[in-house]
This record gives structure tokens, sequence and C-alpha cells, in this order.
């Protein structure tokens, strides 16, 4: 038996990934190197073989989708127009496909709505810096009432509240010598639909002022039998709903203009119409500027305050047994830590009516 040979082992394959700048570096040193070294010895040694790069230098073409050309063509012919805000105190709003925004029909003020599908979202006017530098001093500097300036501007009542504490709060940081965001303020406001209100002028109302929510209570159907011979008013009707139930003229939050147009209706002149308005209104303020320290003081009457170095400590008295027939009353102890529902409970709850509408 002949001895056995062993075979060699076969040459390792070096496959090296080389960029095109790489590769016409490399071509003119290997063209160089072949008259001293033979092709199998440079693959032998691994240190003669060109490295190739971790990362590529070419930079990646950009790809864009269909959509996304079609958006810079559209922004740079029809959309060079919302590059820059060029109408101050209006928005920019988007039209529907195919509009022309010189037209009379896309120049109307009616025009408030920044979705072009849906033309049933309007827009909100906001108030100016002037509007609410003169409502926060008419209340403030000059002395009127909040339900006085509400009804003179057409401004919720709550919203005059909200822009006097903020202006308040404006002359504290002022004062304090903190900085302000008036540009940002100013580059906003110059975007959004806004409201002028001029001193000593008749104004347009900014929002209606004497809305009525819809009560739980008059969501009911009811058969009321009623006397033919006499007329059914709000008073009636919100006592068939329940008996603690208020008319809507008492629940407005304008109660005295009800009163101010029924008193013009009678024949009143404008003007003493007005006069009783205005005491009307504070004296409604005073009454509930009496309540609201009447409160107050009633509850720093119940609290018993300890002071200590970092903290203040207040204690009340509660009775534990004060939960209510039900035992869910507001005034027990742990409620505004929050009670779940009884809608998903069964079984132990028998639910029986309380009160006969």
């Amino acid at each position: 038996m002949p001895p056995l040979i062993p075979t060699p082992a076969p040459a390792p394959s070096i496959i090296a990934r080389v960029s095109a700048g790489a590769a016409r570096q490399a071509a003119p040193a290997s063209s160089s190197s072949s008259s001293s070294s033979s092709p199998l010895s440079s693959l032998s040694s691994p240190s003669r073989v060109p490295v190739a790069a971790s990362f590529s230098t070419t930079a990646s073409r950009p790809k864009f989708s269909k959509a996304r050309r079609l958006f810079r063509e559209w922004e740079r012919n029809q959309g060079a127009v919302f590059r820059r805000h060029t109408t101050p105190g209006r928005p920019t709003y988007l039209l529907p496909f195919g509009a022309n925004r010189g037209s009379a029909r896309f120049q109307d003020e009616d025009l408030t709505g920044p979705f072009p599908l849906n033309p049933h979202f309007k827009g909100v006017k906001v108030l100016d810096e002037q509007a609410r530098k003169l409502i926060w001093q008419k209340v403030m500097r000059d002395g009127e009432t909040i339900k006085g300036v509400s009804a003179e501007f057409g401004v919720d009542i709550r919203r005059v509240a909200a822009i006097v504490r903020l202006k308040e709060v404006e002359q504290d940081w002022l004062a304090k010598g903190k900085p302000l965001a008036r540009p940002y303020a100013k580059a906003v406001l110059s975007m959004m639909h806004t409201h002028y209100i001029h001193a000593n002028q008749a104004n347009p109302p900014f929002e209606p002022i004497n809305e009525l929510h819809v009560h739980p209570y008059t969501m009911q159907q009811i058969f009321w039998p009623t006397s033919e011979s006499r007329h059914f008013t709000r008073e009636d009707a919100a006592k068939a709903f329940h008996a603690t139930l208020l008319s809507p003229d008492k629940r407005v939050p304008h109660p005295e203009l009800i009163e101010m147009e029924r008193e013009i209706e009678h024949g009143r002149p404008l003007w003493d119409a007005s006069e009783r308005f205005k005491q009307a209104v504070m004296e409604s303020e005073r009454r509930a500027a009496e309540k609201q320290i009447a409160r107050a003081a009633r509850e720093e009457k119940r609290t018993t305050r300890i002071n200590t170095e970092r903290f203040e400590f207040r204690f009340k008295q509660f009775n534990s047994e004060n939960v209510g027939r039900d035992g869910r009353s507001r005034r027990a102890v742990g409620w505004r830590y929050g009670a779940p529902h009884d809608d998903r409970s069964k079984g132990h709850q028998i639910k029986i009516p309380t009160s006969v509408p």
C-alpha cells in the first residue's frame, strides 16, 4: 500500500470590499508592486491587502416619494404664500383644492376654518393685547364691576375674571424684573383671528354672555297639568321639573340684563335703565363678596393652624358618622379623595327612587 501523501490545505480566499476612491488609489500602487512580488505572495501576506473602509464617504442619493415630491412642487408654486405670514390679525388658512385665493369668495371674513375638508369647524377669535389691557384698567383702576365690563364689551364673566388675574400676574412679574415673552406672544397673535375693542365706542359683542347650560333636571319628559286660565311661565316650568330648580331668568349669568330690557320695554329711558343696571350689578357683586368673606371666616374658625419651621399643619373637626342617607355624602370624611360609583355593582344595591318628579 503506497504511503499516504498529505494534500496541501487550500489557500484562504480573501475578499476585500473597497470603495471606488480606495480602488483608484490602490490601482497604481498594486501595478508598481507587481514587478517585485508575485500574486501568490501578495495573497499570502495579509499585510499587503488593501484595508476596506468601515464607512462610505460618498453621500447617499436622496430618495423622495411621489407624495413628498408633489408637496415640494406645491410649496414652490401655490404654497409659497405660506412661507411667511403677511396678514396680521388674520390667519392664512389652506383653501380647497383648485380654489383661487384672489377670488372674492375666499376673501370674506366667513373663511375661518383651518381644515379645507371640514367646513363645519370654525376658528375662534381671541382678544388682542389692547383689549385685555382695557378690560384690566376698567376693573382694577376705574373700579367698575366685572359684570358691568362683561355686559359693556360682550365678554363672558369668566373670561373677564381670567384676564384680570393674568394681568395681575404680568404686573407682578414686571415689578420683580422677570422677562416676558412678548415677541412670541406678538407672533402668535398675528397669526390668529383677533377681536379689537375700542374705548368709548359701540363695539360688537365678542361672544354670547348670557348662555344657559342645560340642567340635567330639564332633560326628562314630563306631562304636567296646567290651568287654561293663566299663563304658564318659566317659573312654573322650573317648579315642574324640580322643586328647587330656579327659572332661567335667575340662572343666567346676567339676570340684571333681563331686568333692564324689561324696564326699557315698559317705557323707561335707556340712560336711566343703564344706571339702574350698574347699581344692580354693584349690589350683586357686593352680596357675593360678603358671602365669600363669611364663608372664608367660617372655614378659618373651624381650622386650627400649627406652624413649624418647614410646614403649616391645618386641623379640622369632622364627624365620621355624618355620611348621609346612603353613606355617600359630600361632607363625609374621604370624599375629596374620591368615592367609587355604584353603577356596575351587582346584588347589594336596590335602586329605589327617593323622589317623585
